[in-house]
């Protein structure tokens, strides 16, 4: 009897009652290996079936504990791993050929996989068996995210080695995972998301096709390798559609670029976390639904249904979550899983015509976007024109400019401001995640201890070969993995490399940007600042700052282009900055304002450090600091007590308001200043 319309059916025609679920993962990491592990076994018990791992910023940036700029970050936005040692720890009682492993690792990807490579044969495991992804996508952390180390050609040149090193020896381990979720979390509009990641696959093929390293039949296979990560966002019908467009455009390039034979090899497979941008810290426990509405969006169409799904936590816009958070979000994707008939049906949008119009558009846009990018010489060309980051630019303004006008609505933001006290918020923490500092020594007595044992006349050999390697063009992945198992730390293995490719510099995306916002409001503030240019003697000047590792620069990003649209002058470099650059630039370009961005948590290490380079510069009556992002607000009075002016964070989203109280901050200074 064959199939009803609503039934499933295995290729082999027979009807089943329902699929497995995707693979259910959270984003997590903090403080030590040692506390890592215990959350790592204890996620894994509550029904948790993959690790998705977060790494410290000095270790995405390639830095070991012990290095100056990795003081004030080290275990606060993710473990910190630095030698091999670290990953036994990490891994301990979690069994690597039947765990599924995620790590969010990019600079320093080739460096975490021989890692875990070498944790493999230390610990006997067939590395066959290992299965993961390394996110590998340097393209959008210099477009987005800002963990780079090395320059394009370098970066790229290693993603296409690990390609060919995992095919041959870690065959079910995805080498790279485009990913096109911190695209829109610097404000992508899904077109843009669609063709920034498509772009950036074709140039990862493109990379290995030219090296020629490849039989016919096994670049096929590296084809089927590609995966890719991808957000999604409220609206849940578009973001659908989005990956039903994906799906086909995937396809499509992949059969007529590269002509691909093998169906399964153009199979867009993907993993998700949903967006962490519309997360707000005004009433946060709106975010709940906001997460599961964005779920939807990737798990309604069976044709494209996530493979792996990690949500945020509820008070992601406040802090680091809790244990007690992330099993929140874990428990939605198992009550959707499991509690509903969602696994139980074909796919339910085939055949609508509304959804194959707006798959329809999106691909046109897409398409038309891709050509654009190749035109101009590829990816690599569009990151090195600054093409691509202004784009994001343009776009996180524009968004910003319609939740300031009210044009975009967002719940508890700009309207529906008031409401009950939220009871989530209150207990001993607040609600949110505090890191115990100590474990940072803890980490760094460990990291001394390994360099105490370890054989030195191994380390200088393997750290030898490895730049020889580099200098080459031969394969860096085995000289890796030796370093890996000679004890080499993090910061010694990318600074070998720095050494021979250098480091790179992007460009900002702010030149040429306005804000769409006018009106009688912003009249009165130009005014206040020409007010302000009489008694200066000169146009207010801003530096903008992003201290130490944290490179998440959309908010310093718009944060400069407001000012611009309201008269200052603004100096801004770019992420990754010492708290004495930042000084340097604002006593060298005889600043009024330093505004600092800090997402990672080090907001009091770095403020001691920012304020005492402005006393020993003997600034610090001179310049008004100001620091914005996701900073608790028990934390505002040990701000203000440093000499922070004041502290913005998301909930303070409207930039006329950022603006004015800046102004009004120089005015009261210019005050003092004539009353003295």
């Amino acid at each position: 009897m064959s199939a009803k319309a609503h039934q499933l059916v295995t290729k082999a025609g027979h009807v089943i009652e329902r699929e497995e679920p995707w693979i259910f993962r959270t984003y997590a990491g903090h403080s030590s290996p040692r506390a890592s592990n215990e959350l790592y076994r204890q996620n894994l018990e509550t029904g948790q079936t993959g690790l998705s791992i977060a790494f410290d910023l000095p270790t995405q940036c390639g830095y070991s504990s012990d290095h100056s700029l990795a003081r004030p970050e080290v275990g606060k936005v993710g473990v910190p791993i630095n030698s091999l040692d670290d990953f036994h720890v990490l891994f301990d009682q979690i069994p690597l050929d039947r765990m599924n492993t995620s790590m969010t690792i990019n600079g320093t990807s080739m460096w975490m996989l021989a890692l875990y490579v070498a944790l493999a044969r230390e610990r006997g495991t067939d590395e066959k068996l290992l299965r993961g992804t390394t996110q590998n996508d340097i393209v959008k952390e210099y477009l987005a995210r800002g963990t780079y180390i090395f320059p394009p050609d370098a970066s790229l040149r290693i993603i296409a080695e690990m390609y060919e090193w995992c095919l041959e020896r870690v065959p079910n381990w995805n080498a790279s995972n485009i990913c096109s979720y911190h695209l829109q979390e610097a404000g992508a509009t899904p077109a843009q998301e669609l063709s920034f990641a498509l772009v950036n696959a074709i140039g990862t093929l493109d990379t290995l096709k030219q090296r020629g390293h490849f039989t016919p039949e096994q670049f096929e296979q590296s084809v089927g390798r590609i995966s890719f990560f991808v957000n999604s966002g409220i609206r849940f019908i578009e973001e659908m559609c989005k990956m039903r467009a994906f799906s086909e455009m995937w396809e499509e390039i992949t059969t007529e670029r590269y002509q691909v034979k093998d169906k399964r090899m153009t199979r867009f497979r993907y993993g998700v976390q949903v967006n962490s941008l519309g997360l707000t810290e005004n009433q946060p426990e709106n975010n709940a639904w906001r997460i599961l509405i964005e779920t939807l969006g990737v798990t309604l169409s069976r044709n494209a249904r996530c493979r792996a799904l990690q949500l945020p936590a509820w008070n992601e816009a406040l802090s680091l979550p809790r244990p007690w958070d992330q099993q929140w979000s874990l428990r939605l994707q198992q009550i959707l899983a499991f509690e509903t008939d969602l696994l139980e049906y074909p796919d339910l949008f085939d055949g609508s015509p509304v959804i194959a119009s707006k798959v329809a558009a999106l691909k046109e846009q897409a398409y038309a976007e891709i050509q654009k990018i190749l035109d101009m010489g590829g990816v690599k060309a569009a990151i090195d024109s600054g093409y691509m980051k202004s784009e994001l630019v343009r776009s996180m303004s524009e968004r910003m400019g319609r939740i300031n006008t009210g044009d975009l609505t967002v719940v508890g933001v700009n309207k529906w401001k008031e409401g009950i006290p939220s009871p989530l918020l209150g207990g001993e923490d607040g609600g949110v995640f505090k890191i115990d500092l100590s474990e940072a020594d803890e980490t760094r007595a460990s990291l001394a201890e390994t360099k105490r044992k370890r054989d030195g006349a191994r380390v200088a050999a393997a750290l030898a070969a490895l730049q020889a390697a580099a200098k080459s063009g031969e394969s860096m992945m085995e000289p890796s993995i030796e370093c890996a198992l000679a004890r080499v730390t993090t910061g010694e293995w990318a600074d070998a490399l720095r050494e021979v490719f250098g480091e790179y510099r992007p460009a900002t995306g702010i030149e040429g940007q306005r804000l769409t916002l006018e009106g009688t409001r912003v009249d009165a503030l130009r005014r206040r600042v020409t007010d302000l240019v009489e008694v200066l003697g000169h146009r207010p000047r801003m530096v903008v700052g992003k201290p130490g590792l944290d490179g998440h620069s959309n908010g310093a990003e718009v944060i400069a282009v407001s000012a611009r649209h309201v008269g200052f002058d603004v100096i801004y470099s770019g992420i990754r900055l010492t708290p004495e650059q930042i000084v340097e630039s604002a006593v060298e370009e005889n600043a009024d304002v330093i505004g600092a961005s800090v997402l990672s948590g080090s907001h009091l290490e770095l403020a001691d450090q920012l304020m005492d380079g402005l006393r020993q510069a003997g600034a610090a009556d001179d310049v008004v600091v100001v620091f914005g992002g996701i900073i608790p607000r028990d934390d505002f009075a040990a701000l203000k007590a440093k000499g922070i002016a004041r502290v913005f964070t998301p909930a303070d989203y409207e930039l006329i308001d950022i603006m004015e109280q800046i102004v009004t901050l120089l005015e009261a200074r210019h005050q003092r200043s004539a009353a003295e």
